[in-house]
This record gives C-alpha cells, structure tokens and sequence, in this order.
C-alpha cells in the first residue's frame, strides 16, 4: 500500500452565507492553508476532521491501493485529487497525493 499526502491548499470564507443561513456557533474550522497529513495504508490522519474525512475518504483508500486516473484524466497527476470538504460556509480544498514512502 502507498501512502498519500494531503495538503490544505486553499480555504475559503463564506461570511454572506454564514449570517444569512448559518446559526452562530463557537468553535469552526482549524484547518489553515498549508497545513499537510499523511494517510498511511488508507487510514484518517490524527486531526483531520470527520467531515473533511468523509469528502476525500474514498479517494484516500484508492490512492493508497495503487489506483488513480480518476474521471479518466481529471488530474495531471494522475496518482492525486483536488478535493473539497462539505461545509459550504468554510470550504476547504485540499489536494491528495499518492507518494513513496
């Protein structure tokens, strides 16, 4: 099994959407730019959110198997994924790559 880096590439901050629809709450995202995990053999990194987890849990596992060419050439890298957490008030993409390790 490979493992897979994930990086935060880019985090967006929704405000609008967050006074308009979101109710407040008192603790949001941690997750900043830059910041990197490694998935070994597939597994959640420790303090990686579940919910960012949940969005890029498939593509981890299938990277880590060796798999990739997602959507038959989505990526140049045909061994990674640029992928989104669900929270559409903070999302956060972050990209995944298989690596030798």
């Amino acid at each position: 099994m490979y493992n897979v880096k994930i990086t935060v590439i880019r985090k967006a901050d929704y405000r609008d959407l967050q006074a308009r629809y979101e109710n407040p709450i008192a603790h949001a995202c941690d997750i900043a730019e830059g910041m990197i995990w490694i998935a070994r053999q597939g597994q959640q990194p420790e303090g990686l959110c579940d919910s960012a987890w949940e969005s890029m849990r498939w593509f981890v596992e299938e990277l880590s198997k060796g798999n990739g060419n997602f959507y038959d050439g989505w990526m140049q890298n045909p061994y990674s994924a640029m992928i989104s957490c669900n929270d559409g008030f903070r999302p956060v993409s972050f990209l995944l790559e298989r690596i030798e390790e």
